[in-house]
C-alpha cells in the first residue's frame, strides 16, 4: 500500500492494515518516505487515533527499526520503570538502586529534560565524571556487577522514533495518546525488559493534564505491553505540585540521596516506595504489596539502596564520594529567597510555573541542544497546605551562570506560581489509580 492510501484510509477514519503501518514506518526510517508524508499521517492520526492492530504495527516497527537487547544472559529478572514526565521527578536516581538492592536488575534508558519538565540524564550528569553514553558490551557489565545500569538512547534504540519524535515536535502532534504510547513503548521494549511499571503523571506540572487523559494513557501503554508479552502496570500519580521540593539538576541528586539516607520529602519517599514495591510485584522476588514495601524500606534503612547508587556511580565512570558528600556537586555562588506576599495557607502551587521558572534559570533547556547549568533551581519552602508569614520564603532560587531572565522575573514567576488562602488545605492524595501488572 502505497503511502498516499495509508495516509488517505487514515484521514478517512478506515482501518490500516498493520503491514501497512509497519511499511510506512520502514519507508520513513530509510528516508524513502519524506516528511511531508509522514507528517500528514501523523497529523491524521492525532485527529482520528489508532484501534490496538494499528497501534500494535507501529510500536513494533519502530521498536525493531533498531536494535533490541537481548539480556537473557544477565541473571535476574529484568524490570525497568518510565514516568511520562513532571516537576521535581527525580524518582529514578533513588528507584533504580533501591530496586537492584532488593534483587532486580535495572537496564534503564533515560531522556533528557525539556521545556518544565527535568530529566533524568541531565540529573546524573551533574554527578561529577559520570557517564550516561556506554557501548552494549559494557552496559551488560555493569549490569551484571551492580544490578541497574541509567543510560542515554543509543543511535540504534528505536532510531524510527527519534526521527518521527523530531518530527512530531515541528507539526503540532505530540500530544496524540498513540504517537505518545507508541514513541515510549518502543524503546522500553528494546532495553530487553521482563516487566516495566509506567509512573503517569497529571496535573499542573504534567504533560496530561486530566484525569481521564491520564488514566487513557496508562491503559494504552500497559495494553501495548501486554499485547507483546510483557509484564506491565501503571500507577496515575498527581503533579498539581512539584514532587519534592527541590526542582533543578544537582539540587534533586542530593534530595534523593536524602532518601535513600531515610529522610527527603515524604511524598518523594512515597511515590519511590510504591513505585520499587511495585517492580519487586512484577519482578516475582515479593509475594504481596505490603512484603514488597517492607523490602523496599528495609533496603532504605540498612543503607543498601545508598551503597548500590554508589556502586552504579562508580561503575559509569562519577565520582561515589559526591553520593555520600553533596557538597561535592555543583553548587549556586548565590541564592536568592522568594518572600511571600502574605501570611496565609498554600492552597495551589502551578508546578508548571515552577517548572518553567527553574528553566529560566538555567536548569532546563527550551531544545533538545541547548545546556543546563547543574548547580541552577530551587528549592521550595512551603508546599500544599503549609503555612507561611508575610516575607517569609516561599522558595529559594538558586542562580545558575547564565539564567535566562532576570533575577527579578524569575522571583515574579515563583510568586505567582503560590495560591495563598486562609483556610486549611490538604494536598490531593499522590496515587490516583492503579492498574495491576499482569501478562498476556
Amino acid at each position: 500500500m502505497r503511502p498516499y492510501e495509508v495516509i488517505h484510509r487514515k484521514r478517512d477514519g478506515k482501518h490500516v492494515p498493520p503491514e501497512a503501518v509497519a511499511e510506512l514506518v520502514a519507508g520513513y526510517a530509510a528516508g524513502r518516505v519524506p516528511d511531508y508524508q509522514m507528517a500528514a499521517f501523523c497529523m491524521a492520526v492525532f485527529f482520528r487515533g489508532m484501534d490496538d492492530e494499528e497501534l500494535a504495527a507501529l510500536t513494533g516497527a519502530m521498536l525493531h527499526s533498531g536494535d533490541v537487547l537481548d539480556l537473557s544472559d544477565v541473571p535476574g529478572p529484568k524490570v525497568d520503570k518510565h514516568s511520562t514526565g513532571g516537576v521535581g521527578d527525580k524518582v529514578s536516581l533513588a528507584l533504580a538502586p533501591l530496586a537492584a538492592a532488593c534483587g532486580l536488575v535495572v537496564p534503564m534508558v533515560s531522556g533528557r529534560g525539556l521545556g518544565h519538565t527535568g530529566g533524568t540524564l541531565d540529573k546524573l550528569e551533574s554527578i561529577p565524571g559520570f557517564r550516561i553514553h556506554l557501548e552494549v558490551p559494557e552496559f551488560r557489565r555493569v549490569l551484571r556487577e551492580v544490578g541497574a545500569c541509567l543510560i542515554g538512547q543509543t543511535d540504534r534504540i528505536a532510531p524510527a522514533d527519534r526521527k518521527l519524535y523530531a518530527l512530531r515536535d515541528l507539526t503540532a502532534t505530540v500530544e496524540s495518546i498513540p504517537l505518545i504510547a507508541a514513541s515510549i513503548m518502543s524503546k522500553k521494549l528494546a532495553e530487553g525488559i521482563d516487566g516495566l511499571v509506567l509512573d503517569v503523571k497529571v496535573g499542573s506540572g504534567a504533560f496530561m493534564k486530566t484525569l481521564a487523559q491520564a488514566d487513557r494513557l496508562a491503559g494504552t501503554l500497559a495494553a501495548i505491553g501486554r499485547r507483546m508479552g510483557k509484564r506491565v502496570s501503571a500507577l496515575v500519580t498527581s503533579m498539581d505540585q512539584p514532587l519534592g521540593r527541590a526542582v533543578g539538576n544537582a539540587l534533586e541528586v542530593r534530595e534523593a540521596v536524602e532518601v535513600l539516607q531515610g529522610g527527603g520529602p515524604p511524598d518523594l519517599r512515597e511515590v519511590t516506595v510504591e513505585l520499587v514495591a511495585e517492580m519487586l510485584l512484577l519482578g516475582g522476588v515479593a509475594a504481596d504489596r505490603p512484603g514488597a514495601r517492607a523490602r523496599v524500606e528495609e533496603a532504605i534503612a540498612d543503607g543498601r539502596g545508598l551503597r548500590r547508587l554508589c556502586a552504579i556511580v562508580e561503575a559509569q565512570g562519577g565520582d561515589p564520594r559526591a553520593v555520600a558528600d553533596p557538597t561535592r556537586l555543583p553548587a549556586a555562588a548565590r541564592t536568592v529567597p522568594v518572600p511571600a506576599p502574605r501570611g496565609g495557607v498554600v492552597q495551589a502551587i502551578d508546578a508548571e510555573a515552577v517548572g518553567l521558572a527553574a528553566m529560566a534559570l538555567g536548569a532546563g533547556r527550551s531544545r533538545v541542544e541547548d545546556a543546563v547549568d547543574p548547580a541552577a533551581g530551587l528549592v521550595l519552602q512551603r508546599k500544599v497546605g503549609e503555612a507561611v508569614e508575610a516575607g517569609e520564603p516561599l522558595a529559594i532560587l538558586h542562580l545558575g551562570r547564565s539564567p535566562l531572565e532576570p533575577e527579578e522575573a524569575v522571583v515574579r514567576r515563583v510568586r505567582d506560581a503560590y495560591a495563598l488562602g486562609d483556610g486549611a488545605r490538604t494536598p490531593e492524595p499522590l496515587i490516583l489509580q492503579r492498574l495491576e501488572g499482569s501478562e498476556t
